[in-house]
């Protein structure tokens, strides 16, 4: 749950910037009913709390290249803090890998890596992943086609 007491001009904000991050102050004080100087000092209050994370250029995978969307269930030995630390690092430390995540169930982590080709992918797989010394086990899910792979965030909970 939120810490702070957003309400909805802070929502509308935060909808506003999901859908174009390189959106001008002014024009999204315009898009939120604010004057530019209470609109960035909302959005400066958002940023500084942490709920505006960043901003960044959303890339085409095809174009770039990395056609291929790999989703890998990995299973560990040795489930402690310190493991966990390990394979973390060692994950982000291989670029194919965008995303990963802890979970529960069978697999102990579900990492999604992008690559260009399945020759490329076997490399990750066999010298990058399963070279992480607590991984015992990797089962591999290939995406066919990307309905939807990004927010908005819903904020209706938001109330």
């Amino acid at each position: 749950m939120p810490e702070h007491n957003w309400d909805g001009t802070d929502r509308a904000i935060l909808r506003e910037l999901q859908d174009n991050g390189r959106m001008a102050n002014v024009e999204l004080a315009e898009a939120v009913s604010l004057s530019p100087s209470s609109c960035l000092r909302r959005t400066k209050a958002l940023e500084s709390a942490g709920v505006i994370a960043g901003y960044r250029a959303e890339l085409d995978r095809e174009r770039l290249g990395l056609g291929l969307t790999a989703f890998i269930s990995l299973k560990v030995d040795q489930h402690s803090r310190e493991t966990s630390r390990q394979i973390e690092a060692a994950l982000t430390a291989i670029p194919a890998v965008v995303a990963c995540y802890v979970v529960s169930g069978e697999a102990d982590f579900l990492v999604e890596a992008v690559v260009p080709s399945f020759a490329a992918y076997e490399q990750v797989l066999l010298d990058q992943i399963l070279a992480i010394e607590p991984v015992t086990d990797a089962r591999s899910t290939f995406a066919i086609r990307t309905v939807l792979s990004r927010g908005p965030m819903p904020l209706e909970h938001w109330s």
